[in-house]
């Protein structure tokens, strides 16, 4: 997950009003979110975070391509809260079939005006224990139904089912679709590339926030 610790001042270039579509993001043009109408800036997330991202979509995408089951998407922003101007980007997410029927255009342009299914955070060096657990919380509050905070230098993966409701995973389990992502078993031993020398305090920051 890309850290959301950059605000922006926003007198340039504004953040979009409410019911407006965002332009569309250019190459090299940072990603950002909009929090409270205020336009954040995410830093780049690390190659080994990135890595592990593009394998997680890459399982979700043939899983649900082949059982019609919705749409597996990286990093698309989506409008989670119109009155507060909230949009987030998850690193992947999955959008059921029956929030968005399969035949129905999704936007050219600008952000997605729908609450996905499942929200995944891919943790990177940048993110902090507090700002994680403060996007769960928000994604629940707007109606997601599960989310995965993936660590992959520690090798770990928290499913959460509510913002108290989680199940720790190590490298020998498996992450399971359940009743969202019906059949879909992903092994956290094939998720994960050969592990990287060096670990961050996140997880353990996470365990300790969970704990109380």
């Amino acid at each position: 997950m890309a850290s959301s610790s950059m605000a922006l001042d926003v007198s340039g270039p504004s953040a979009p009003e409410v019911g407006e579509l965002a332009p569309p993001t250019s190459v090299d043009e940072p990603l950002y979110e909009i929090v409270n109408g205020q336009r954040v800036e995410l830093p780049p997330m690390g190659a080994y975070s990135t890595l592990v991202a593009a394998e997680l979509h890459g399982h979700l995408w043939l899983h649900v391509r082949e059982k019609s089951l919705g749409r597996s998407i990286p990093e698309m922003l989506f409008i989670l809260d119109r009155e507060r101007n909230l949009r987030r980007r998850p690193d992947v997410a999955f959008v059921s079939a029956e929030r968005w029927p399969l035949d129905r255009p999704v936007p050219l342009t600008g952000d997605w005006d729908v609450i996905p299914d499942l929200a995944v955070e891919v943790v990177s060096p940048h993110d902090t224990a507090q700002e994680l657990l403060n996007k769960v919380e928000e994604f629940f509050t707007h109606g997601v139904r599960r989310v995965w905070v993936i660590y992959p230098e520690q090798r770990r993966a928290y499913d959460y089912a509510s913002p108290t409701q989680l199940r720790g995973l190590t490298d020998t389990e498996e992450l399971n679709g359940g009743e969202i992502l019906p059949g879909l078993h992903i092994a956290l031993s094939k998720l994960f590339p050969p592990p990287m020398p060096g670990t961050s305090s996140v997880a353990e920051g996470l365990d300790s926030e969970a704990a109380r």
